[in-house]
């Protein structure tokens, strides 16, 4: 019994190993690309979805993924078919995207583009702070990493509101949910925080007709994937002044060209692609209690689905 590290996004040759050395001895961990048997390996971790990479896995029984967004896994033609994937999220969220999500919104909160606009242009002026209370805050998405960063941003007395797919009945901030309440949601959204899962239900979903649904002045910030939002639609929104700001952690594509107009934007930030970064010491525990739920065949933690594609 085998598991495969493939092309690992986090920590350095024999991190992992150590981790579940300690914990699930019967099991041999290989580091890509020194696979050994395929035949051997029943699980596999997957880094970066470059899967085409690898050989036929003929007892591969439950796929493990670092990554937040799991689109890039099932959309890959070489993605092992009717294989359980998990995420290696811990169930009360990741604090190190918790802590990027309240650092931009207390960024937007406390007005920081306009004032860094303003130094550029060696402006000494004041803007009107609102309270927390009076800040309404939109998260789009409200899953495991999401509800975390609601949960700090609601202690400190801000005005929580979340959009979603399906309603969700015990949240203890009110929700939106279904195309049919995304209006409503966007209309008492000051500062929306995009955690969306990256679906085709999703692509584009911030564009000119949500943005001219926000109230005057609004800002975006998007951690979710760069395809969420339509470029053009947002530097027309923040020339207008419909939009204030707009913090971008990811991008379409990834790396950003040298030549989008992104880049320049005075009202724009961009980040690349740096919101979560959780050390090997917290993904792996989740791993290895995933491991051991599916050999006890007891439910898997963070399992996602292929046909809804997160």
């Amino acid at each position: 019994m085998a598991l495969l590290l493939f092309n690992s996004l986090r920590g350095k040759k024999g991190d992992w190993t150590s981790f579940f050395n300690n914990t699930l001895p019967n099991l041999e961990v290989r580091e890509w690309p020194n696979i050994g048997n395929p035949e051997n390996i029943e699980y596999l971790i997957i880094g970066r979805p470059t899967l085409q990479e690898l050989p036929a896995l003929p007892n591969l029984k439950l796929m493990l993924t670092m990554l937040a967004g799991v689109e890039g896994i099932y959309n890959n033609p070489a993605c092992p078919k009717g294989i359980p994937l998990v995420k290696g999220e811990p169930e009360g969220g990741d604090p190190s995207l918790t802590e990027y999500g309240i650092t931009h919104v207390l960024r937007h909160h406390r007005n920081l583009p306009t004032y860094l606009d303003y130094q550029r242009q060696h402006q000494w002026r004041e803007i009107e702070q609102k309270a927390p209370s009076e800040q309404r805050i939109g998260l789009l998405g409200y899953g495991t990493m999401s509800k975390p960063i609601a949960k700090v941003l609601f202690g400190m007395k801000f005005d929580v509101a979340a959009w979603t797919r399906t309603p969700k009945t015990k949240a203890p901030i009110k929700i939106f949910s279904g195309p049919r309440e995304l209006d409503k949601f966007l209309e008492r959204t000051d500062i929306a925080l995009c955690l969306l899962p990256f679906t085709p239900e999703t692509r584009g979903i911030l564009n000119s007709k949500t943005f001219s649904k926000m109230p005057k002045g609004a800002s975006i910030i998007n951690l979710g994937r760069g395809g969420h939002i339509i470029d053009n639609d947002l530097i027309a929104a923040l020339d207008s002044g419909q939009l204030s700001a707009a913090t971008l952690d990811v991008t379409e594509p990834e790396p950003l060209p040298n030549d989008s107009p992104l880049w320049d934007h005075p009202f724009i930030t961009i980040l690349p692609h740096v919101a979560r970064r959780p050390p090997v010491a917290q993904i792996a525990p989740v791993f290895i209690e995933n491991i051991r739920r599916f050999e006890a065949n007891k439910p898997l933690l963070q399992l996602t689905d292929s046909v809804r594609g997160y």
